[in-house]
């Protein structure tokens, strides 16, 4: 069972890798639940009392960033002059640039929000500025996502094998 339960927390970790880049997986809260199941396995029995701590840290570090991942997309479009066009059209670019794969999700959200800006009225330079925004509060977002989610696959790690 310790190694059924690892294997799924492994998967969970990686799932959550994934869930950081993509919009409309929790990555970090999948991560999170990944480490968990270590819990109830052997391989933490020794070293309970710091697992147990490194849960809760990161538990609050999952909920800073999920939190954090909707504010700061709002925060980098609005301060460079966004509208809600402009986070849906990022929004929209990143599901879209999936299929084409690395450049697809780096350059998704920025014309996604280039083209809602577009739409909603703005002129040429002000909705590259919105897009620049939204693009900045989206990488923001991925990378506090993927180093919380590093720090959880290090801790996962950390007690599977040492």
């Amino acid at each position: 069972m310790d190694i059924t339960l690892a294997i799924l927390g492994m998967l969970l970790v990686l799932v959550g890798f994934t869930g950081s880049i993509l919009p409309v997986i929790p990555g970090p809260p999948i991560s999170w639940a990944g480490y968990l199941l270590l819990k109830w396995t052997r391989y933490v029995e020794t070293q309970a009392d710091s697992y147990n701590t490194s849960l809760w840290i990161l538990l609050f570090f999952v909920i800073l960033v999920t939190i954090l991942d909707y504010v700061v997309p709002v925060i980098g479009t609005k301060k460079f002059g966004g509208s809600r066009r402009g986070m849906w059209g990022a929004t929209i670019g990143v599901v879209v640039g999936l299929f084409f794969g690395p450049p697809g999700i780096i350059l998704g959200p920025f014309l996604g929000a280039y083209i809602g800006e577009i739409t909603s009225g703005k002129k040429e330079r002000e909705a590259l500025r919105a897009a620049w925004g939204s693009f900045v509060g989206f990488l923001t977002g991925v990378g506090m996502k993927l180093m919380v989610c590093g720090g959880i696959l290090f801790f996962f790690m950390r007690y599977l094998f040492f």
